[in-house]
């Protein structure tokens, strides 16, 4: 019952994945959540993650954000990056991950959605049967209260981290040094 919410790797940051690696193993598009996964909580973008677009863009990798906020919150976050977007996903349902690989003209399969939370990002990716990787969830470091989820999110990744049948399933798909 939990492998539905176990990812297929989990990484640190959106900025410590080997994107180009990924290309290579056959994928062809990214799908991003925004919130904690990209920026912190209800930021925009930033030169870094601007930065980051570009980069998997000239790698040939086809990007889509996947978000439950509304239009006005992407359409916010996206001032320096031009990516297409849904909003109001209603994570975990799959309807949108299907959506997202359709608009990417890509098949399931082909897609790594990138998230920070098991509950919504992962589950739903899980259910479609796409490949995904957790990220650790952006924190300011003076932010000291976490939800609910979080806690049973953090007792989750205990077990998976307990069962290496799950974990590492893309390969080592980090930048090296």
């Amino acid at each position: 019952m939990f492998k539905s919410f176990y990812p297929y790797e989990h990484v640190d940051s959106v900025h410590v994945i080997d994107y180009r690696k990924l290309y290579n193993m056959g994928y062809k598009g990214i799908i991003f959540d925004i919130d904690n996964t990209l920026v912190h909580h209800g930021e925009n973008s930033n030169p870094a993650v601007d930065q980051l677009f570009k980069d998997i863009h000239q790698i040939g990798l086809k990007t889509i954000l996947l978000s439950n906020n509304c239009d006005e919150r992407i359409e916010s976050f996206l001032k320096n990056i031009d990516v297409p977007f849904i909003s109001n996903a209603n994570k975990p349902k799959t309807d949108n991950y299907y959506k997202a690989v359709r608009m990417l003209d890509i098949n399931v399969t082909e897609a790594v959605m990138v998230g920070d939370q098991l509950f919504t990002d992962i589950y739903g990716a899980n259910s479609c049967r796409m490949p995904n990787i957790l990220v650790n969830y952006m924190r300011y470091d003076d932010e000291e209260k976490i939800g609910i989820r979080r806690h049973v999110e953090k007792s989750l990744l205990s077990l998976y981290k307990k069962n290496k049948s799950y974990q590492n399933r893309l390969g080592d798909i980090q930048l090296k040094g």
